[in-house]
């Protein structure tokens, strides 16, 4: 059974909602800012076609503790039907308009979400815009506006799934389909790949634009290729995914494969601004007739998301793991000095760890505090506590044990570096610890990490001699190189990309979130 902190690891990953970046923590009781800034996306939705939601978020350094939350519908009744999608006790209607009394110290960014839909009476191109508010005492008036739009409807149907299998190293081909089950023609299509950081696009094709962020792979490609009616097209040939030469084996990769029909791609990627997708060169990526056995004016928008997703599903084969080897350190310094210990561990390889991809390893350290020093910095990634019972936040001083996570793909020779600052209280104590847990396979008979014995290094505060005050790194090991530290809170493909249908949106929120399973 997984321990509580893997799970905490884990609880980001999965595919269902919207393309959301790191999430916020809630508002503490402080003065109000004197700023609040509210974010709305748009949405297209078909007469017919399912509900598409507006979600409107408030952002500031506190929020006030009353709010008025405002939401005039007069420029959209006209063709779509807009309600509140959460039950808010405090919120009443007149004609159009919708308002809301909200209490901001429960608030955390999160302000409410709309379902919207589009009246029968509806027709392609109709378009208004949603007015949106939010008032508090002493502060401006923050609005906001979401154009809803009509498109026509079709409806593209993806595969369930696409199963490949093949060593560390190996290319396999990925024949993902897309067949039109609807009553209009789709004029093109939009495809995103997201995978793990073990399996990647094995050519980078001219109508593709890639991205490696956020501890996952992604590519976008575009097809004008027009699917009528009843239609099954599948990529050509070229397509293919490669599994890394270090991925751990036997184990697996994931990914997705999502289609859009061009408008709902136009408002989804609308706020996916900022992101630096590379444009492939390579010859351009084709949609061909799939077998039988698998069967521009108007922008269009596709009437059911839910099949338009294909799960990928990547077995590894052969047998190649890693073995992590804990660093620890020495620090020296008098009484009253406060020294630098940098300790962590190591990947000596040969697989890559901490992909966060299902039955790979996870490795995280437990850091003992030495007796006689006080941590006074503690670094982000690491909380007072063991795994299962944590006892306070990230970078908290004064913690007696920490547990430490890191949260970025470790290969072969790279390390997970962890700086405390210790103050010396007294010298000549006991010594400290940096002990590795190891989370993942746990198959009978296959040990998770290939040599336990390297599992647990000393973390040791000597006085210093020859009349010197002290204060020493602690980083200078040789055995644990620094290659970096750790800037994601959640690696891995469900990290951040969180897809339920097209129109979806991105909300770069500022403030970090602890994940508790």
């Amino acid at each position: 059974m997984l321990k509580h902190s893997t799970r905490r690891w884990l609880a980001g990953l999965g595919v269902a909602g919207a393309l959301v970046a790191a999430s916020a923590t809630p508002a503490v009781a402080e003065e109000p800012g004197d700023e609040l800034l509210l974010y709305a996306n748009n949405v297209l939705v078909a007469p017919g076609g399912e509900a598409r939601s507006v979600t409107l978020y408030a952002f500031a350094e506190v929020l006030p503790e009353k709010l008025t939350l405002t939401i005039d519908r007069g420029k959209v009744d006209g063709f779509a039907e807009v309600v509140l999608g959460d039950r808010m006790p405090g919120c009443t209607e007149a004609g159009p308009v919708i308002t809301c009394a909200l209490d901001g110290t429960e608030i955390t960014d999160y302000l409410v979400n709309l379902n919207v839909t589009a009246k029968d009476s509806a027709a392609p191109g109709d378009r208004g815009e949603l007015a949106l508010s939010v008032a508090a005492k002493g502060m401006p008036t923050a609005t906001a506006r979401s154009t809803i739009e009509v498109g026509e409807g079709v409806d593209l149907k993806a595969e369930r799934s696409l199963e490949l299998a093949g060593d560390p190293g190996a290319t396999v081909k990925a024949p993902l389909t897309v067949a039109n089950v609807g009553e209009s023609r789709a004029r093109g299509a939009v495809l995103l790949l997201a995978t793990t950081p073990g399996l990647t696009p094995a050519r980078r094709h001219s109508n593709c634009s890639y991205l490696s962020e956020f501890g996952s792979n992604f590519a976008q490609c575009h097809f004008d290729e027009e699917l009528p009616p009843g239609a099954a097209l599948q990529l050509n040939d070229s397509s293919a995914l490669t599994i890394a030469s270090d991925a751990w084996a036997p184990g697996r990769q994931y990914g997705q494969a999502i289609w859009f029909a061009k408008g709902d791609w136009e408002q989804f990627i609308a706020d996916f601004s900022g992101a630096d997708w590379e444009k492939g060169s390579g010859s351009a990526l084709k949609l061909v007739p799939a077998p039988a056995s698998r069967a521009r004016a108007v922008k269009q928008t596709d009437k059911d998301t839910t099949n338009n997703v294909a799960e990928i599903d990547a077995t590894v084969t052969g047998d190649q793991r890693a073995d992590v080897a804990a660093g620890g350190a020495e620090v020296v310094g008098a009484a009253g000095r406060t020294v630098t210990a940098k300790v962590g561990f190591v990947n000596n390889g040969p697989a890559a760890v901490n992909s966060y991809a299902p039955g790979e390893l996870l490795t995280g350290a437990l850091v003992t505090v030495p007796a006689g020093a006080t941590v006074v910095d503690a670094p982000e990634q690491c909380s007072p506590g063991t795994a299962e019972e944590p006892t306070g936040w990230y970078g908290e001083p004064g913690g007696r044990v920490y547990f430490c996570e890191w949260f970025e793909l470790l290969h072969k020779g790279e390390s997970a570096v962890f700086e405390f600052g210790f103050r010396i209280d007294e010298v000549g104590g006991a010594p400290g610890s940096v002990r590795l847990l190891h989370f993942g396979p746990g198959e009978p008979g296959q040990a998770a990490d290939l040599n336990p014995e390297n599992d647990t290094a000393a973390l040791v505060v000597k006085a210093a001699t020859g009349g010197g005050g002290g204060g020493g790194n602690g980083g200078d090991d040789p055995e644990l190189p620094i290659t970096g530290e750790s800037t994601g809170l959640i690696a891995g493909l469900g990290g951040l990309l969180l897809v339920a249908g097209a129109g979806g949106y991105l909300v770069a929120k500022r403030r970090r979130t602890r994940f508790v399973a």
